[in-house]
């Protein structure tokens, strides 16, 4: 993904170094690679600036893989042949930065996004070395598209699901990007507006922002204290 020149300036005049963090985009489309997912085209603009200030980074489609259902870490062990969860939550136990990602159906986040929060909670149980959850100290944030209206219903939701498991949510740490109501152009489509829409745009790289420096921020004092919030 290309960035505009106040992007490029931004990054270039950073006095921070992220080269030690890492971040996991989870796109939550319902399209296999490598078909063409709009909300990958927003996830760009964020995982451009990352990159270009040093964060390792990757994007990672969970329909890709043979996720269980279920709210057990590995559900191998309750039943199912199958369960890739467990390689994916190495990748977010990894990452100081999670970024989830879904278009909108009926209003709401996608049925792949909804697993993927199932399986993040399926974890919560699962403690750090300060006797909290293992999810405190990650930061993470939310990218949504669509064409129809409920960027803010999903972002609220998955927001929510995220700090309640522990992660800490910067200040607007979602973006979207939604067409016209009804049958439309999607996000990448030609004439759809999207990658020139200044306001997803200006939204996208605030919460890119955002999530690198409060995970410098946590990252540089050791964590969040473990100080009353210890499971024991």
């Amino acid at each position: 993904m290309d960035l505009d020149a106040t992007q490029l300036e931004t990054i270039e005049s950073s006095e921070w170094d992220f080269s030690d963090l890492k971040a996991l985009f989870l796109n939550c489309t319902l399209k296999p690679s490598p078909e063409l997912s709009h909300t990958e085209g927003l996830v760009g603009i964020s995982r451009a600036i990352m990159e270009k200030s040093g964060v390792s980074v990757e994007v990672l489609r969970p329909v890709d893989y043979d996720i269980a259902y279920g709210v057990q870490p590995d559900m191998k062990e309750h039943g199912w042949e199958r369960d890739d969860w467990p390689m994916i939550y190495e990748k977010v136990k990894a990452a100081n930065i999670l970024v989830i990602s879904s278009p909108i159906w009926l209003g709401e986040k996608s049925s792949v996004c909804t697993k993927v929060i199932e399986r993040l909670y399926s974890a919560s149980g699962n403690l750090n070395g300060s006797g909290q959850s293992f999810y405190y100290g990650r930061v993470g944030g939310c990218l949504i598209t669509g064409n129809e209206d409920g960027i803010k219903h999903c972002s609220m939701n998955i927001l929510y699901s995220l700090q309640h498991l522990g992660y800490v949510i910067p200040p607007q740490a979602d973006a979207g990007w939604i067409g016209e109501a009804g049958p439309g152009p999607s996000y990448l489509d030609p004439g759809s507006g999207g990658p020139e829409n200044a306001f997803t745009t200006g939204n996208t790289t605030f919460m890119t922002w955002n999530l690198l420096h409060l995970a410098r921020m946590i990252q540089d004092a050791g964590g969040i204290p473990a100080h009353g919030n210890q499971r024991s």
